[in-house]
């Protein structure tokens, strides 16, 4: 598959005349959870041309779009972001972008752009926005898919993930890691609710993830008062980030110069 993978990004640089500097998996194989149907979820970041640029309508305004997204077919979804536009979602901490940094499953890497955007991640993570993210994420699957039974083993996943991840958050004060396992064994004490997670998780992994599951009532006791006191956590906190901008524009800069391999 990555060889497919490969193929379609470099169609995408011919077909768009751009360069792409960054290439990963987002979805449930790097979160660790896989099934045997599971698509491949492909993310990547891209540049224009200098010219491009240099115009009176930015990048991402009428019909200058800042974003590439093939045809989904039943095994392969990709979409990447303009340099620009992932930036400046990078300034904000933008937990999709975070996510995609911390991938361990990486197709394609060019260039320093995005080893540099690594080095700055942890200056730029702001755990407030993060764990605004990842509680409206939870709180909005748990009001939807979980409030009554029976539930599919999928949304309950698509709960825990995000809460899980706001945990950490709140442990370590550090954007979390995507795999789920390793979020599950450093967050949950050993206990009925682990087991019961691990459970969902290996009918998950099994191919069972559209099964429905009667509502396990210890996850969502653990899932209802977590959201609350979470929520209540992320209220306290009040961090003041400096301004990246420059730092990001000089990044910008010095990417289309190493790309592009002239000065500007």
């Amino acid at each position: 598959m990555k060889e497919t993978i490969l193929k379609s990004l470099a169609k995408i640089e011919e077909d768009f005349d751009v360069k792409i500097l960054y290439a990963v998996e987002s979805g449930s194989r790097a979160w660790g959870f896989p099934s045997k149907d599971s698509d491949y979820d492909v993310r990547f970041i891209y540049v224009h041309k200098k010219e491009d640029y240099l115009t009176i309508d930015q990048m991402g305004i009428g019909k200058k779009r800042d974003v590439i997204e093939l045809p989904l077919n039943d095994l392969l979804d990709i979409t990447g972001w303009e340099l620009t536009k992932a930036l400046k979602l990078f300034r904000k901490s933008n937990p999709p972008l975070m996510e995609w940094l911390r991938s361990q499953i990486v197709y394609y890497q060019a260039f320093s752009t995005i080893d540099q955007m690594k080095d700055l991640s942890k200056q730029v993570f702001a755990p407030h926005s993060c764990l605004h993210h990842y509680l409206n994420m939870a709180s909005n699957n748990f009001r939807k898919c979980l409030q009554e039974g029976p539930i599919k083993i999928k949304n309950y996943i698509n709960v825990l993930r995000p809460i899980l991840a706001a945990k950490w958050i709140e442990k370590y004060n550090e954007f979390p890691p995507l795999e789920f396992p390793k979020l599950l064994e450093d967050l949950l004490p050993e206990g009925e609710l682990k087991r019961e997670v691990h459970t969902l998780l290996k009918k998950k992994i099994s191919g069972d993830e559209l099964d429905y599951e009667p509502k396990i009532e210890v996850i969502n006791q653990f899932l209802n008062a977590d959201i609350v006191r979470l929520k209540e956590y992320t209220s306290t906190i009040n961090v003041d980030l400096p301004d990246f901008t420059p730092q990001l524009d000089q990044l910008f800069r010095n990417t289309l110069e190493e790309v592009w391999n002239e000065r500007i």
